[in-house]
């Protein structure tokens, strides 16, 4: 039944053409459309996917292949539709004899088109093909003038070898890796690394599937050259001749989108094998003696492990030995005995592939002497050599500083690292942003009469509450440290985002106190003297600073200005936004790239201040906070 419907549409051509256009990124026009196909709606092949999967299982695959062709070729004709058609071809197709070329040929001349006009666009259909003839039939084509795209990119069986073999003008990056891009890491990272390649080979990628303005703009700050989707125009009979002013208002936007933050912290990698130390052994032959003169010959050796045929037997340690030998006769009476002895036949013993953090606790959780001691590492349980609990333990602290450097382990907010990788992209790029430093005050106080662990969840709420007031896909939110933090805005409405900030954080921070503490404005501590002094509530500053595209060259000017934002708003009672109009930077900068001496050029006090200067405070508190 199928195959009589399919034969039908071989016979007469009954198909539908349908163009979806495909935007050059940077410039916003149509650069050309991919050329698809449909039955008629009442046809039970209507389905692209039905119609070829019944055509292959009767072995007419290149029959309606060559109708599709054809039918697409016409109406892109005949509708005068400009720029470049992306026609769908197989592989196979183009090793047909030449009288099929020549009838291809001489169908696009009868159309009124030119070979130049057409971008063959290969599909994938199997895993092998014969890429010696593939390429002499690409080139045989381009020289007629027609140019090679690569279809679904990442997809499918061969298409990174067909890239590579064939080196078309153009590769579609396959829409899995596209959707969902700003939310997945290694989405960002795939195609990030095509289009490096791109650039190096010469060709321009065409992404898939973009179906929302944040992936647009996202694979455009890429570098991407072309996009095609449905949110840049779905395929239609019928398509537009230029980009809604919606998506150009967007490609025009000159802001940078916020990346997917990577979750993954090179930390949790490091095993045991990062802390080897070769340590000479000894077998558990050799005397107490034979150890003695060891550890003589070597001042700096600590510990000595036994090792039998390759397997840790135990430790002997330095001060242990030594202790014993200097008790009156013990070397005497013990000097020719085996060393196995006076060894800790207990060891912590550990493979070299135990992550860090994992040998870590094991560390902590065995007795006290390991730290001391040391550790022994293993392959498979053969012997290495030795790790010791310092090394251990600053391996943990840079991992920590590390970490914190990238992501905030206590709001797992983006961390110093990435805030100025992001500030350096927004004034490459030329973006009109607002930098604006959030700080708490009186913060320490509270740590010391509530504790740290209310600390922490003020330090967390302050986070959900900047979280909640930005647009995620605008606006970036970075954690400096302890109660400091960072936003860059580029949404216009930065000023009532801040000011949704304030209101937001008066609201929530009188929870965090007792209602005796709340009703009186603050609460008593004793100071160093032991004198009661009185503290106010916890309030916020914002500090907030327009930067101008090419006013700043840096984000040590950035963070400056920033700053000194911060310490005006400080100066006001209660929760506050000192926003510094006055954006351009001093042209002098230290070595490091800071202003120096660097001061608002606002004149703020809590009743006056520069007219440049916008002040917003929320509620009363103390003046001069700190």
């Amino acid at each position: 039944m199928l195959h009589k419907y399919l034969l039908n549409i071989i016979n007469n051509q009954d198909l539908n053409a349908l163009f979806q256009p495909i935007a050059h990124l940077q410039s916003g026009e149509i650069f050309g459309y991919e050329g698809l196909i449909r039955a008629h709606s009442d046809n039970p092949l209507h389905s692209p996917i039905d119609l070829f999967n019944v055509a292959r299982s009767v072995n007419l695959s290149m029959e309606i292949e060559h109708v599709c062709s054809k039918v697409i070729l016409r109406e892109f004709a005949n509708k005068k539709l400009p720029g470049k058609l992306f026609l769908n071809v197989s592989p196979e197709s183009l090793l047909l004899p030449k009288d099929h070329e020549n009838e291809v040929l001489s169908y696009i001349e009868q159309c009124g088109l030119h070979p130049d006009q057409i971008i063959i666009e290969l599909t994938e259909s199997r895993p092998e093909y014969n890429y010696d003839l593939l390429s002499k039939a690409v080139a045989h084509y381009s020289s007629k003038g027609f140019q090679f795209a690569i279809d679904d990119l990442g997809e499918g069986f061969s298409s990174l070898r067909l890239w590579s073999e064939l080196r078309p003008a153009f590769v579609k990056i396959d829409m899995h890796f596209i959707q969902g891009i700003n939310l997945d890491n290694v989405k960002l990272q795939f195609v990030r690394s095509i289009q490096q390649i791109a650039e190096s080979s010469g060709t321009t990628v065409i992404a898939e599937g973009i179906e929302t303005q944040t992936e647009l703009l996202l694979i455009r700050d890429l570098g991407i050259g072309c996009g095609q989707g449905y949110h840049l125009g779905r395929p239609l009979s019928d398509p537009p001749t230029t980009l809604s002013a919606e998506v150009k208002k967007a490609l025009n936007y000159r802001g940078v989108t916020i990346p997917p933050q990577t979750k993954n912290i090179t930390q949790h990698k490091e095993t045991a094998l990062r802390l080897l130390r070769v340590i000479p052994s000894v077998t558990p032959h050799m005397t107490n003696n034979d150890v003695f003169k060891l550890f003589m010959r070597s001042p700096t050796l600590e510990v000595i492990p036994v090792v039998d045929h390759g397997k840790p037997l135990g430790l002997i340690t330095r001060r242990s030995l030594f202790d014993r030998f200097a008790v009156q006769y013990i070397r005497e009476l013990h000097g020719k005995k085996l060393c196995t002895m006076f060894m800790d036949p207990s060891p912590l013993i550990t493979d070299k592939n135990t992550k860090i953090q994992d040998l870590s606790r094991s560390v902590v959780e065995a007795e006290q002497h390991h730290l001391f001691n040391g550790f022994i590492i293993t392959d498979q349980g053969h012997y290495l050599g030795m790790g010791t609990g310092h090394d251990l333990m600053r391996e943990i602290t840079n991992m920590q500083i590390n970490a914190a450097r990238y992501a905030n382990p206590l709001t797992l907010l983006p961390g110093n690292v990435p805030i100025n990788e992001h500030i350096e992209r927004l004034i490459t790029n030329g973006a009109q942003f607002v930098a604006c430093y959030v700080d708490l005050d009186f913060f320490k106080p509270f740590n010391d009469v509530y504790g740290y662990r209310k600390g922490d969840d003020i330090i967390q709420l302050t986070a959900t509450i900047l979280v909640n007031s930005c647009d995620p896909s605008r606006d970036f939110i970075g954690h400096i440290g302890g109660d400091d933090f960072l936003i860059l805005l580029q949404s216009e409405d930065w000023e009532a985002r801040l000011n949704t900030i304030l209101s937001a954080f008066s609201q929530n921070i009188l929870m965090q106190f007792k209602q005796e503490d709340v009703d009186r404005g603050g609460y008593y501590s004793e100071d160093r003297r032991g004198e009661m002094v009185f503290h106010p509530l916890i309030s916020i500053s914002l500090g907030a600073v327009k930067a101008e595209p090419g006013y700043y060259t840096s984000h040590h000017q950035i963070a400056a200005a920033a700053s000194e934002a911060k310490k005006m708003s400080k100066k006001i009672h209660g929760n506050s936004l000192f926003v510094n109009r006055r954006s351009k930077p001093s042209s002098i900068e230290n070595s490091d790239g800071t202003i120096p001496n660097a001061t608002s050029t606002m004149a703020a006090s809590n009743t006056t201040f520069d007219a440049n200067a916008t002040i917003r405070t929320t509620s009363a508190g103390s003046s001069d906070k700190k």
